[in-house]
């Protein structure tokens, strides 16, 4: 995670590089800041640490797992399901210097301490901490449905912009239009696992469509097991819009 840490850095697709240290893998993304660094950790949960500060998305999986990452400045939620807000790793990691940034449904299930952190961002509403400007984006299933796992509104997915270089966390959703519609995007982090979100075709779909400069497939496990992300891979190369989709390691059995 940390800079003075790399020892190898193998330039790819626009200058993004994949970088290997000591303790992790992790894949640097520039910024006229500096890089960020990007370590995913479990299904839906991955650290970004970039300009001395470490941001931690849905911590998730146990406190053991954060072990050798810093103590997170910012902490970003998507949603009250327990692989999002998982409450035992929020209270098992060192989160004295970190701010929470979430929607109200997941403020409302907090404890105090750690709702004495948090900021409250609904969709289409934004916040700047860290010189990072973090905006709420819907994330949601179709077709909406009162019955609904996740009913437009309730969580959030995130832009984050990087003093110019943006990053899209999708969340749980499906190919939304406001996932197709996104522009400008660097970097973005895909959800595909039915059937909680959507299959291979439409990620892959939704992507060709926005054209983030890189794409991570992620939050891939299912009621069936892991998603055949290869496939997706295929599918996002096959429209030749010269979209580099990273495959990176985001479950043990892998």
């Amino acid at each position: 995670m940390k800079k003075n840490l790399l020892l190898l850095c193998m330039t790819s697709l626009l200058g993004f590089t994949a970088c290997k240290t000591q303790q992790v893998t992790g894949d640097g993304i520039p910024t006229r800041a500096g890089e960020i660094i990007i370590q995913p950790i479990l299904h839906g949960s991955f650290a970004m640490n970039w300009n001395k500060k470490t941001i931690l998305v849905d911590p998730y999986g146990g406190p053991e797992l954060y072990k050798d990452v810093p103590a997170p400045d910012m902490i970003l939620i998507t949603d009250i399901h327990g692989d999002h807000l998982d409450l035992k790793t929020l209270e098992g990691i060192n989160t004295h210097k970190a701010t929470i940034i979430a929607p109200q449904a997941v403020l409302e299930m907090l404890p105090e301490n750690l709702k004495s952190k948090a900021i409250d961002l609904a969709n289409g509403e934004d916040t700047t901490t860290m010189n990072i400007r973090v905006i709420a984006v819907p994330m949601y299933n179709l077709p909406e449905t009162p019955d609904s796992r996740h009913p437009k509104g309730r969580g959030n997915g995130y832009i984050l912009d990087f003093t110019g270089r943006t990053v899209y966390i999708s969340g749980d959703t499906e190919d939304i239009p406001e996932m197709e519609n996104l522009k400008g995007i660097d970097v973005a982090f895909v959800c595909m696992n039915l059937p909680f979100t959507m299959d291979i075709d439409q990620a892959a779909a939704a992507v060709l469509k926005f054209k983030p400069r890189v794409v991570y497939p992620y939050h891939y496990r299912g009621q069936s097991g892991l998603s055949d992300v290869q496939a997706f891979k295929k599918k996002v190369d096959a429209g030749k819009q010269k979209i580099d989709v990273r495959l990176r390691k985001w479950y043990p059995t892998e």
